[in-house]
């Protein structure tokens, strides 16, 4: 066992399950945590997407018995079988478009310093955001209508930027289109669901040349790290939502995004150009 490999898992799981359900992108921390530990591989890269569904599966347990309910409701339930449309219709945009450019945004800004720009443009939008008057139409998620949907979907689309966030994309997307704070944040639970599940499963399909039998180890831990830590992070936000906003998290993008493309402009960090 190498267990400097399973340590630099563990890490990486853990930045993933604490960075996937805030607005500060857990693919950007990603990338940059991954580059200072050397675990910038291609394989790594799979690993990076694949632990995104131990994350994933924090929100399912946490959520448990409304997705129970959902899938016992399925067959004759009204508001479950809005809420499973309402999900498809979110997931379909950021689906297509990346099938499509998937293999030029990996190409071009899987790098640390378009990832720093992302972090802080990303920041400013959500300062922009959050200055704009917020009138709620939309006061929980079964209120949303399906035109709500493909609109968190559409925002959704900027997490293929990677630094950007998809959950950032989505919240802030929803808190523009009239969605209150808890909606848009739990929504932007539910609707990793899909997507987290479709990148991991697609990525093991077309990366499993990569892999092998040794593997599993330290892919396990890696998504057992982020299953943990995104379940505390999941609970916290969801606490932390009721009385702040996100203008605290958009500081610190715009300070992390600051911080790289000093040290990479001045020398002290020698950030890999892929």
């Amino acid at each position: 066992m190498d267990l400097l490999l399973y340590l630099k898992a563990l890490i990486m799981g853990v930045v993933e399950g604490l960075t996937e359900f805030l607005p500060i992108s857990s693919t950007g921390h990603l990338i940059l945590v991954g580059d200072l530990l050397s675990f910038n591989s291609e394989k790594g890269k799979v690993f990076e997407i694949v632990i995104q569904t131990g994350a994933m599966l924090a929100v399912i347990w946490e959520y448990r018995r409304r997705f129970l309910g959902v899938l016992q409701g399925i067959g004759g339930d009204r508001m479950a079988q809005r809420f499973v449309l309402n999900l498809a219709l979110s997931f379909l945009p950021a689906a297509f478009l990346g099938l499509a450019f998937a293999k030029t945004i990996k190409a071009r800004l899987f790098h640390p310093i378009p990832v720093a720009l992302a972090f802080i443009l990303g920041g400013i939008a959500i300062l922009w955001a959050e200055k704009r008057k917020h009138t709620v139409r939309v006061a929980t998620v079964d209120e949303m209508t399906w035109t709500d949907a493909l609109k968190v979907g559409f925002a959704q689309c900027l997490a293929l930027i990677p630094g950007t966030s998809r959950s950032g994309a989505t919240i802030i997307g929803g808190l523009l289109f009239g969605l209150s704070r808890q909606a848009a944040t739990e929504y932007s639970f539910f609707l990793a669901v899909p997507t987290l599940l479709a990148a991991g499963g697609y990525s093991l399909y077309k990366d499993r040349a990569l892999l092998s039998a040794g593997d599993a180890g330290w892919f396990a831990a890696g998504s057992v790290a982020a299953f943990l830590s995104a379940f505390l992070c999941v609970k916290w936000l969801l606490r932390f939502i009721s009385s702040h906003d996100f203008s605290g998290f958009a500081w610190y993008r715009i300070a992390f995004g600051l911080a790289v493309l000093v040290t990479a402009y001045s020398g002290l960090v020698t950030w890999s150009p892929r």
